[in-house]
């Protein structure tokens, strides 16, 4: 029986993803400028595939393109945080009720979770707590939402990332997800929502004070 090749990523792709590394991983921070010149000789490839690379991350919401000031890391401030947490309450706990509802396995949540709890840095610990977050959406049972909060994910990243450099609060929000796997696998869709919710929102609302978040809505302030 012959095994089959693993595909081969794009330099396009190999360079897009490592620069999404770099600024999801604080290495590359918000207003950085990215020279192409520069993060082609850093990949070890030509300015093409970084061209194309910086084009989807501005797609994405990662990087900004000036006409002026060239590509530049997206700033994030109450505003951006916002928007992309206005998104996330609003979708990502119904979500949840109905992965939940409909008795999708949550293995994947739980080792995300468990990975988080042994990283022994923050950017291990961030690339952990996205994978644990996609993990309770992704088994929704509707691939539309599915890709909806995808298309916010790496913008919802550049936040967290932005705000725990500014105040480290990490071990809140690793408690806060342990109470939500544990309703999530107990069956509780309701309770498990409603503790995303929260979690959702209190986040910007420390992190951002001034961001009014109409998050709160009918589940009260977070």
């Amino acid at each position: 029986m012959t095994s089959v090749p693993t595909p081969i990523p794009s330099r396009t792709q190999y360079v897009q993803e490592g620069i999404k590394h770099r600024i999801l991983t604080g290495q590359l921070t918000p207003g950085q400028a990215l020279v192409e010149t520069e993060l082609a000789a850093q990949f070890g490839v030509s300015k093409t595939p970084v061209r194309e690379a910086l084009k989807t991350l501005a797609g994405t919401g990662l990087v900004v393109m000036s006409q002026y000031k060239g590509v530049t890391v997206r700033m994030v401030d109450a505003d951006m945080a916002r928007e992309v947490y206005d998104v996330r309450v609003l979708l990502e706990p119904e979500a949840l009720k109905r992965a939940v509802r409909r008795g999708a396995s949550l293995d994947a949540a739980r080792t995300a979770l468990t990975r988080a709890d042994a990283a022994t840095d923050t950017a291990e610990r961030s690339l952990a707590n996205r994978e644990f977050h996609r993990a309770l959406y992704l088994p929704c049972g509707n691939p539309l939402l599915g890709r909806m909060l995808d298309e916010v994910r790496d913008q919802a990243a550049l936040v967290s990332a932005v705000a725990w450099a500014a105040s480290p609060s990490w071990e809140r929000e690793a408690g806060e997800h342990r109470e939500i796997l544990r309703l999530a696998l107990a069956g509780d869709a309701d309770g498990a929502g409603r503790a995303l919710h929260a979690h959702i929102a209190s986040f910007v609302e420390r992190a951002f004070p001034h961001a009014e978040s109409e998050a709160q809505g009918e589940d009260g302030p977070a």
